[in-house]
């Protein structure tokens, strides 16, 4: 069971975009960062245990060429081997900040190449693979770039071929040194997924094929793939392979976020039915497949969800925001 905690405070409501939270647990300060998007800004957010607010940043996304200012549609803290970063996402390009966003380190533009004049341009999805931050965008590329340990000499070392339509989200998960390991998935509009293996150079493992229903969110698990789609369904798959293991109906709506807490495979899923749900995750030692239990429902009513989060590792607590909602809901477990 979870109750109710001390909600955050915002400056005004988020943005309703797929994946509109993402949260950073910093356990040496005792702190929580949150970051939320609206229009051309992002809000950072620090907050101690019981929920007081002790700093606020707001960041703008850069402007390149053009008249008006360019949306932000992601903010996502990237947690690398040696260093944390905070990515901005946006309809010009990629802003890479040091973690409490006080200094930019990097700025890619984006080339709008072939897109034709009706066509959005922009930049979605974000995930941190060892020492690479991949980025999905508007065109179904995905943009690998290469970190160093300290310092802005980011290099953009490949781009990733798998999508013809837009990249929604993606998701990592540390290797564990198996030969062969898909450790990358990324997802697009049409509901397409790839599996990827890491490295200096990413190689193509499975792609997991579409149904005409948009995937907003993925997520891996233990080589599992879990992925949410614009009809409520949750499916999870095998990641090397692209065996379907289950099928869930688990929304009445389209899912707007998924998360896991990899410590004790809990799967959240949030969809803009009002609902948020969570899934207990486990593999059958007889058949070595993926099994799965319900274990709360939590419904924040009149509410378009459009982000939820845990905010730890055992899943004990999670964080979700709403469009109109000037406050970042908070609940624990009792």
């Amino acid at each position: 069971m979870f109750r109710r905690e001390r909600p955050i405070p915002l400056r005004g409501s988020a943005a309703p975009l797929c994946n509109n939270l993402s949260v950073l647990q910093v356990p040496s300060r005792n702190l929580t960062h949150f970051g939320v998007v609206h229009g051309p800004s992002a809000q950072l957010l620090s907050a101690a245990p019981e929920g007081v607010p002790l700093a606020q940043r707001q960041l703008h996304a850069k402007e390149g060429a053009g008249v008006s200012p360019p949306l932000i549609t992601q903010v996502h803290w990237c947690v690398l081997p040696f260093r944390v970063l905070l990515v901005l996402t946006s309809h010009r390009g990629i802003q890479m900040y040091e973690s409490d966003g006080s200094v930019m380190v990097y700025w890619h533009a984006l080339d709008s190449g072939d897109a034709s004049p009706v066509q959005a341009v922009f930049a979605r999805g974000i995930a941190s693979s060892g020492r690479f931050i991949c980025v999905g965008t508007w065109s179904g590329r995905v943009l690998v770039f290469d970190i160093p340990a300290k310092g802005p000499n980011i290099v953009l070392s490949e781009e990733l071929a798998g999508h013809q339509t837009s990249v929604t989200d993606i998701a990592t998960e540390p290797a564990q040194g198996q030969d062969c390991v898909a450790d990358v998935v990324t997802a697009d509009n049409s509901g397409l997924l790839c599996v990827w293996r890491s490295g200096p150079k990413f190689k193509l493992v499975t792609q997991i094929p579409g149904f005409g229903v948009p995937c907003p969110s993925v997520q891996l698990w233990h080589g599992t793939v879990a992925a949410g789609y614009g009809d409520g369904q949750v499916r999870l798959y095998e990641a090397s392979t692209g065996t379907l293991h289950v099928q869930i109906s688990a929304h009445a709506r389209a899912i707007c976020a998924l998360d896991l807490a990899p410590e004790v495979g809990k799967l959240l899923s949030a969809a803009e039915d009002t609902f948020v749900h969570i899934w207990k995750l486990s593999r059958s030692p007889e058949s070595g497949h993926t099994e799965v239990e319900h274990c709360h429902g939590e419904c924040v009513p009149d509410t378009q969800v459009c982000g939820a989060r845990f905010c730890d590792p055992s899943g004990s607590s999670f964080a979700v925001t709403g469009y109109d909602l000037a406050e970042i809901l908070r609940f624990s477990s009792v």
